[in-house]
């Protein structure tokens, strides 16, 4: 039963193979295996690669078996076309197109799986990827956002050192005024005199209007800050809204990017892997000999061809025969005087109709 099942995979023709020995039965068998075997591991490949892709494990399964079946029927078509000839180059020729289209197959098969195998070492490389792209997406937000912030904080400076200024000013006119008072500067004379009050008044107004800048300043620092603030937020939530999508940073062409930042060497060996086993059957086709089944799908094809060729042969001799009767039967017809007679009073007829009917017409139009 597994044995017929796998000489099916094969793509031999079961009625031939029935006929031969057990040996040649067995080889075809082993070499469905390989072809089955291929399909599954296919299957497998596909199936997890598309898991990455739609993150649904059902139609994953769904369109992995169906890329199984197709690698299946892919391998069946190139094991059962490869014809044995006489000379190892012509078959070599013949089984060209097939090797590629099978280094082909086993490069999608590997590399789902080489993902599968290195799936951690692919997850550190995009975590290390996820956090430098989370840095850089900082610094480009923060680019739209901190010139607002740094003007903001120049004018906040600007209104702070007005409040400095002012007090400078005012402190100095304290300082004076107070001298006054003290006879060390000013006049010169010790007590409160007129020019002691009107420094006093000088001062006693620059401090109301220091009292009064800082009461402005300071409701204008308030309403910047509140900027700064809001610019802030605005910032931190675009940083958390486009997180998500570096967080998801992890689809199959991110993965295969950071399977080839890894070390090429254990991926080269599984790909290699994989290609010995998606050759194998043609390998061996190519490498075995000449058997009995190979013996009678020729004798079974030669009979076809012959059977054919003799077909169109004959058909072109009877064509040919009959054009030749055709000809001497006519040549014959044109020498007999009494078929001369009647085709000659058939046209006499047609003249005296067609002359009616001219006449006919002509006495129609009158």
């Amino acid at each position: 039963m597994l044995q017929r099942f796998f000489i099916f995979c094969s793509g031999a023709d079961t009625d031939i193979l029935s006929t031969c020995s057990n040996g040649e039965r067995n080889k075809y068998a082993g070499i469905g295996a390989t072809v089955f075997f291929t399909a599954v591991m296919a299957f497998i490949a596909s199936g997890y690669a598309l898991y990455t892709v739609f993150d649904n494990i059902f139609t994953s399964i769904f369109f992995g078996f169906i890329w199984g079946l197709l690698i299946f029927n892919l391998d069946r078509y190139i094991v059962s076309t490869i014809k044995k000839k006489d000379s190892f180059k012509s078959e070599f020729i013949q089984a060209a197109p097939r090797i590629i289209l099978a280094i082909i197959i086993a490069i999608v098969i590997a590399k789902p799986l080489e993902m599968k195998i290195f799936e951690k070492e692919i997850n550190q490389v995009l975590l290390e990827e996820k956090n430098a792209m989370t840095l850089e997406n900082k610094e480009q937000l923060a680019l739209q956002y901190t010139p607002k912030i740094e003007a903001i904080n120049q004018e906040i400076g600007t209104l702070k050192n007005e409040i400095v200024a002012k007090e400078a000013e005012t402190n100095a006119l304290y300082d004076t005024y107070i001298s006054e008072a003290e006879g060390t500067a000013g006049t010169g004379l010790l007590g409160k005199g007129p020019v002691y009050e009107e420094k006093r008044e000088k001062h006693d107004a620059y401090l109301a209007e220091l009292q009064q800048l800082k009461m402005t300043n300071a409701e204008k620092i308030a309403a910047l800050e509140s900027q700064i603030a809001t610019l802030n937020k605005d910032y931190d939530q675009a940083v958390s809204g486009s997180q998500p999508i570096i967080d998801g940073f992890d689809g199959l062409m991110a993965r295969i990017n950071a399977l080839n930042k890894l070390p090429w060497l254990p991926s080269f060996f599984i790909f290699l892997l994989f290609l010995a086993i998606e050759t194998a059957p043609i390998i061996a086709k190519l490498l075995a000999p000449k058997g009995e089944y190979d013996y009678k799908v020729e004798e079974a094809e030669s009979v076809v061809a012959t059977w054919v060729t003799q077909k169109v042969t004959q058909r072109k001799l009877l064509m040919s025969t009959d054009a030749v009767m055709n000809q001497e039967i006519y040549e014959d017809i044109k020498s007999e005087e009494e078929l001369y007679r009647y085709k000659k009073e058939k046209a006499e007829e047609l003249l005296r109709l067609q002359a009616d009917s001219f006449h006919n017409t002509q006495i129609k139009g009158l």
